[in-house]
């Protein structure tokens, strides 16, 4: 069968944390997900195999996976080494052993239907979700989220840049990190996260939400906020991408593109998970500090809340609002 090949070079930075030893089923699962936008047609048609049928892969030759796939031997190669493996013998065995005693079903879960019934809808979303969390917590280790945590603890400002679904995590996470008095702002225009970025300095932490990584109205505030002197953290689905190479740290969040989700949009839920996570261990790096922010915060919005609710008919006076727990969020 005749291939198109594209001959692009491979990003300079490879997924960190890749290649070699045994591999869970999840972290390979997610791996495959997330640099799956960044290969090549050829590549991706391979990649596809692999989350298809994983056990099938496992056990074909190089050269049967050329003719199942149609695609050359070169790019079954070349599709191992963009996973971090040094070749395709290395990509089976772990293949092999992520695919042992686990399903199809758990690998590609099925994908909702025009037709298909509410019923059918809510069961495949929430198991959408929930492998999207599996798959970004097989990813986000406490090396990879401990030097994220000591950073905003310490820093001075935070700056976190996102645009369409990404830009409302970016707000969900400055919003959080306010409320332990972390000084900070989510940006969702390029002009004014650039002017932003330009007056960081050293100490200061610059944050960038992009599930491709490739969003040129975050990659740009992010690569001024370095060239300034502040650490840089990439929160995105795509490992290989421009914005994974460009940052000092990187989060990896995973979700799974369907016809009626995009892939910003299932990202969403891992997105926020890695915010939580970030935000807890700030929290609790700064425990002091973080508790007395979180009272003050939730005392001055139960007091206004109080003054401002309208009087219930027949109260004499203003209906007091409970507090709403140890941390007091929105209402």
């Amino acid at each position: 069968m005749a291939e198109t090949e594209d001959h692009r070079s491979e990003p300079a930075r490879p997924p960190a944390g890749f290649g070699g030893g045994e591999w869970p089923a999840e972290t390979l699962v997610a791996t495959v997900r997330g640099v799956l936008p960044s290969l090549t047609p050829a590549a991706r048609t391979v990649a596809r195999l692999i989350l298809d049928d994983p056990a099938m892969v496992a056990r074909s030759t190089i050269t049967e996976l050329s003719s199942a796939s149609g695609t050359s031997e070169a790019t079954i190669v070349r599709t191992a080494r963009a996973l971090g493996f040094a070749g395709y013998p290395q990509l089976r065995l772990a293949l092999a052993a992520a695919s042992a005693g686990r399903t199809p079903d758990r690998l590609v879960p099925g994908d909702v239907g025009p037709d298909d019934p509410l019923a059918d809808v809510i069961l495949k979303v929430s198991r959408a979700e929930s492998e999207a969390i599996k798959d970004t917590v097989a990813q986000l280790t406490a090396e990879r989220l401990g030097p994220v945590v000591d950073s905003i603890a310490a820093a001075r400002r935070v700056d976190v840049y996102g645009v369409g679904a990404s830009g409302l995590v970016a707000a969900d996470m400055s919003q959080k990190l306010l409320r332990i008095g972390v000084a900070g702002n989510a940006f969702t225009d390029a002009h004014l996260a650039l002017t932003s970025a330009v007056l960081l300095r050293p100490g200061d932490v610059a944050v960038g939400v992009s599930t491709s990584g490739e969003t040129p109205d975050v990659l740009e505030p992010l690569r001024t906020a370095r060239d300034a002197g502040a650490t840089t953290v990439a929160i995105t689905n795509n490992p290989r991408s421009s914005m994974a190479a460009l940052a000092e740290h990187l989060l990896i969040s995973a979700g799974r593109e369907t016809a009626f989700r995009p892939g910003a949009l299932a990202s969403r839920i891992s997105q926020l998970l890695v915010v939580d996570c970030v935000f807890v261990g700030v929290a609790q790096r700064t425990f002091d500090r973080s508790q007395q922010a979180l009272q003050a915060t939730r005392k001055a919005i139960d007091a206004f809340v109080t003054e401002t609710r309208p009087r219930r008919a027949g109260s004499r006076g203003r209906v007091a609002v409970p507090s709403s727990g140890l941390v007091g969020w929105g209402r």
